[in-house]
Formats: structure tokens, sequence, C-alpha cells
């Protein structure tokens, strides 16, 4: 008799990051903040989480995060301004995002690696399985990535990470994960590595910032040895998980850009500002005349 699946109904999202890497930006604004277009980065991976049946929304955040939550609340000021000068639709916009999800704000007090950050949901987790999304990586999918995943985990009853294959140059990027291969697109891992040298990666295949976990990963978080900086990996986490019940990795299908990078940041909002028609034929021709000017 096949064990009944428990049901993906929450995600933590860590938020906690000083965004470094885009200063002066980032020194008063979260980077989680900053729009990709119109949609902050933040907006458009909870609406991934949404779309792929989550329910309550685990963010971790830090001190000076507080805009983050503030953008998911209700806005009483802004949206009757809004409705007395007959601009429902723009209050609208503003209300929908309000109603996105059940935000759960949590707060990293020391910044100790993803897996701390990880480890800090498990009294709003408790004993299920969930999803964690990061927010530097945004997976433009007809299926949102998140959504691949929990398919997999409802067939499989088992923790799967998201992956994507890298050249082999850029593994010192990402977690590696390896193992043996079921199909085209699903493994069962043996092996995960944080960032290695490509001549000491197990494979070309990446985590760029998707996974549902068991609630087990909190007891193999608990068990990690702080790593480089006094920050707990999860990866190294999960290479434990691996050991002590099954973890798969799942290539799934998707757009991936990497928004935590000023090029990847830059190559996602050209991607989502031409699949908007209204601002399509502008940006096509905003780009031939910058061409044109090299």
């Amino acid at each position: 008799m096949k064990t009944s699946i428990q049901r993906i109904r929450k995600a933590v999202i860590p938020a906690a990051g000083l965004g470094t890497r885009f200063l002066p930006a980032t020194k008063a604004v979260p980077k989680e903040m900053i729009p990709i277009v119109d949609v902050p980065m933040i907006q458009h991976i909870i609406e991934e989480a949404v779309r792929s049946g989550i329910e309550d929304v685990v963010l971790i955040t830090a001190r000076h995060k507080e805009a983050i939550e503030n953008h998911f609340d209700s806005n009483y000021e802004l949206e009757d301004t809004l409705d007395k000068r007959q601009k429902e639709e723009l209050a609208e916009v503003s209300r929908r995002v309000g109603r996105l999800c059940n935000l759960i704000s949590i707060r990293q007090k020391n910044p100790a690696g993803l897996g701390h950050a990880v480890l800090c949901a498990e009294p709003a987790i408790g004993n299920e399985p969930f999803a964690v999304l990061l927010g530097d990586d945004l997976i433009d999918a007809p299926v949102p990535c998140t959504r691949q995943l929990i398919n997999i985990y409802e067939q499989e009853g088992s923790s799967v990470v998201g992956v994507m294959s890298i050249p082999p140059q850029d593994t010192s990027k990402y977690g590696v994960v390896a193992g043996k291969a079921l199909s085209e697109r699903l493994t069962d891992v043996t092996h995960l590595v944080e960032k290695p040298a490509p001549e000491h990666a197990p494979s070309t295949l990446a985590i760029p910032g998707r996974y549902i976990l068991t609630p087990r990963i909190f007891d193999c978080i608990r068990d990690t040895k702080p790593g480089k900086g006094g920050e707990i990996q999860l990866t190294d986490a999960l290479q434990l998980l691996a050991e002590r019940e099954r973890l798969l990795a799942y290539r799934f299908e998707g757009d991936r850009y990497d928004t935590g990078d000023r090029l990847g940041f830059i190559d996602a909002t050209l991607a989502y500002a031409l699949k908007r028609p209204e601002l399509a034929p502008g940006v096509i021709d905003l780009m031939r005349k910058h061409l044109a000017k090299k």
C-alpha cells in the first residue's frame, strides 16, 4: 500500500543578505526590492510559489528589511487615494500584492549562512515538507519551477532539488550534485559539493536555488559543521540528507536568470520587458538605438 504524501503548503524564502554586489543601490533598499521592470524581484519569487500551490511563505529577513514586509501588506492610504482619483486599476494592483499569500516573517539575527537561514524557519514549518526558493534566481517557465519539483516530490515521496547544466568553468559558483541518472531529467543524488573548482567538480549539474525538502533537513543542518566564514552551507546539509534518506535532483524546464549578478539582472529585465506587449516594441527600438552607437 502506497504511503500518502503530505501536501506542500509552505515555502521558505531567505532574504537576509546584504546585497553587496548591488551597492550603492542596496545601501538603504533591500536588494530583493529592486524591480525587474516594475515588479520587485521578491514579488516574482513569491508569485512563483503561489502559482505552485504554496499558501504560507516564511520570509527569513534581517534588520533594515522592513520594506519587504510593507510591500506585501495593505496600504490603505495609497489605495484610498487611488480610489478617490478614480484609478481603480492601480488600486487593485496594490491590493492584489497584499492578498498574494500568508506571509510569516522571521529574523535571522546573525549572517550564518543559507543553511542557518533555512533552520530559522523550523518553528513556522514544523514537521512538514516544504519548498525553498532563493531570491537571486528568477526562473521563467510555463509550469513554475517549484511546481515541477512538487510534482516530482508527489510522485517519488522524497526531497528533490532543481538543477541545471552549466559550463565546467562555472562550477565554482554553485552547489554541484552527482549520482545515478534515473532518466534524462532525474538523478538519484549521492554526492553534493559547494562551489567546487572545475577540476574537483563531480558533475556539471548545479543547483540554482529551488528545493523541496522533508523536515529531516533541520536535523541535518544542526549536524552540519560551519565552513568558511563560520557559515553553515545548505549544500553540506543536503549531503547529510542524501546519506540518511533519498534525495533526487530534477533538471527543470525554463529559463533561469541570476539576478544577483549585474549582467544577469540586465538580462532578466530585458527578457521580462520583451514579454510585455505594451513595452516590447519600445524596448526593441531602444536596443537598436544603443547598438547603433557601438
